[in-house]
């Protein structure tokens, strides 16, 4: 599927989460960009571009969407780390605009640009409170990787 670009107004979501900086691949209806607070290795944010506040009010076409941009998610993901689950967390406590945590999911701590990256919530949910520590330029190399292992 193409790239597109990003849309001109970022939503409140997106810039929370570091975009444009963050972002590892847009799509006409979404954009895939790296958490910057790494739960996980690979911890991205799948976000909705429309101007809407709950999942039904999605379209159509960014339902449609959204089932390549989880498989390319997946793809990546698997080819860059070789995640063991993956789990899509739709939280929207805090940030209104549509958006999943994508956390993929580790039984074994992953090594990645010298730094050992734990999965404190494995085999249970999440633990979003833990937070493995990397700095711009570490999540910088995260997202180039991820770039260079999608489909």
């Amino acid at each position: 599927m193409m790239q597109h670009s990003l849309p001109s107004d970022l939503n409140a979501t997106m810039r929370k989460f570091g975009a444009p900086q963050t972002v590892i691949r847009s799509y006409r209806h979404w954009s895939v960009l790296l958490r910057p607070a790494q739960v996980t290795l690979g911890a991205l944010v799948l976000a909705a571009h429309e101007p809407v506040k709950a999942l039904p009010e999605l379209s159509e076409a960014s339902f449609t969407e959204m089932h390549a941009v989880t498989r390319g998610i997946e793809a990546a993901l698997s080819r860059a780390f070789q995640y063991d689950k993956i789990n899509y967390l739709m939280l929207m406590m805090v940030d209104p605009d549509v958006h999943f945590h994508v956390l993929p999911r580790y039984a074994q701590p992953k090594s990645f640009a010298g730094i050992d990256f734990t999965d404190a919530g494995w085999p249970a949910v999440p633990d979003l409170g833990r937070v493995n520590a990397t700095d711009a330029a570490i999540n910088q190399r995260i997202i180039d990787y991820l770039q260079s292992c999608w489909p």
